[in-house]
């Protein structure tokens, strides 16, 4: 039997970084993890492993369709997948094997199995090699979350499929059928689209990623219309019959149906917390309707020395969300001012263009009556953006028109999920307008754009 004073139960980004931080705080802390490999949804099945084929399949587009404006001729461009899965499934190995040797450096006890608990402080492990009860002062909650199915397009993991799949498809689909218009939907749309599927995407709102700015999202479609995918938005899936070289999808709309056939479906209607299994309901843990367990300021359930970060409780389903609400909680149990700022927290697209935002959209602060001031600057006047031919997109800015405070920051363009750290940083500091305006940004850069929506924001933008 072990004994712990920090039991953490999932090894993905909130996880796995609470326990490390927990650890440095002088906690002997256990992390029991179902998997084999370390890193949760985000490093295996998730962030990692889908942005390996969103920069692969962009290089390989941009190979086909974006050298000879740079007066480079390639000929005899073909696609390996199995290479490019390889070369996917070695990035993600290398990272989950580095998690475990960070667990290693800070002493931090690994178990492998599936947990349980049975009280605020015994935590029972299943494993491959048996069963074991670990004893400790607190437990903490980090188990993530897992895709939603469609109740009329069930996963069967082969043609209807979760994005757990959609990052393994052994060949290139000549129809992929995405239904979910967010950013996951979007994203494995695009890479598969890259790599020469005919890609549809139907949404059931009347556009695409809803909770981003809707005037760059709307932007953001066209772009990705360019590119080749096709948008069917106000319209619903209401069932699907397989064959032996499809799915034949039946797609809804205020009554009026439509039938779409496609080799592959993509359900991606976003996720839900993974929470279920673990004896935390019967133990008394508050959990709403959604499955998502109630925390208070110290992230601290119903049950005291339970506790819960991540994609188990309420707020975006983001890993640098949990990362930072890991690290507040173990803080807070040390005695420290462990905080998150849940409104300097990005958000990132990584589509081509990318798009990227942190703070309030134009609409959430006209819901929320708050008057701003809008700059905003187009990379068609950056000059890196014209020397690198990426010039789609803008930066908007949203400033408090009585106080010029930066309360909205959105960029779509080339590398916004870079550019966005100094939009967070700006926000966290409470900076205005003005102050990124003055800020020097060197020349000629990407991040110059920035500078010059601040600028806009009091009407001073010089290249426009």
């Amino acid at each position: 039997m072990g004994r712990f004073d920090l039991v953490v139960i999932g090894s993905g980004p909130g996880g796995y970084v609470a326990a490390i931080r927990a650890a440095q705080l002088g906690m002997q802390v256990a992390c029991v993890e179902k998997d084999r490999a370390l890193g949760g949804t985000c490093l295996n099945v998730g962030c990692i492993p889908s942005k390996a084929l969103l920069d692969s399949s962009e290089l390989y587009r941009h190979t086909l369709q974006g050298l000879a404006v740079h007066g480079i001729k390639a000929s005899g461009v073909e696609l390996d997948l199995a290479s490019m899965m390889g070369r996917k499934d070695r990035v993600v190995r290398g990272l989950t094997q580095g998690i475990a040797t960070l667990f290693k450096k800070n002493k931090v006890t690994r178990f492998t199995g599936t947990a349980q608990l049975e009280s605020a402080h015994r935590v029972r492990v299943r494993g491959e090699g048996g069963e074991e009860v670990i004893e400790s002062e607190r437990v903490l909650l980090a188990t993530g979350s897992e895709p939603v199915p469609l109740r009329d397009l069930p996963f069967d993991g082969e043609r209807i499929v979760s994005s757990t799949e959609a990052l393994a498809l052994p060949r290139v689909p000549r129809r992929l059928l995405v239904i979910g218009a967010g950013a996951i939907g979007l994203e494995l749309g695009s890479v598969w689209s890259r790599l020469g599927a005919e890609v549809t995407v139907v949404e059931l709102l009347d556009r695409i990623l809803p909770g981003m700015d809707r005037g760059m999202a709307a932007q953001l479609q066209k772009s990705l219309e360019k590119q080749g995918l096709t948008f069917r938005l106000g319209m619903s899936a209401r069932g699907a019959e397989r064959s032996d070289d499809g799915v034949r999808v039946t797609l809804d709309a205020k009554g009026e149906t439509a039938v779409v056939d496609a080799d592959v479906v993509l359900v991606a209607i976003g996720r839900r917390a993974y929470t279920e299994g673990l004896g935390a309901r019967e133990l008394g843990v508050g959990i709403d309707e959604r499955g998502r367990i109630a925390v208070n300021g110290h992230f601290e359930t119903s049950v005291p020395g339970v506790f819960a970060i991540g994609d188990a409780i309420p707020g975006p389903m983001l890993a640098h969300k949990a990362e930072e609400e890991g690290v507040a909680a173990v803080e807070l149990m040390a005695g420290q001012g462990g905080h998150v700022n849940y409104d300097a927290i990005p958000n990132v697209v990584y589509t081509w263009p990318e798009l990227a935002s942190v703070g309030l959209s134009e609409e959430a602060a006209a819901e929320r009556g708050l008057a701003v001031a809008v700059g905003s600057f187009p990379f068609q006047a950056n000059g890196r953006a014209r020397c690198m031919n990426e010039t789609e997109g803008a930066v908007k800015i949203l400033a408090d028109a009585t106080t010029d405070r930066i309360v909205g920051f959105h960029i779509l363009g080339p590398r916004a999920s870079d550019l966005i750290a100094e939009a967070a940083l700006a926000v966290e500091f409470g900076a205005s307008a003005e102050d990124v305006a003055r800020t020097v940004h060197a020349h000629p850069t990407l991040p110059e754009a920035v500078k010059e929506a601040a600028l806009a924001v009091g009407k001073r933008a010089i290249h426009i």
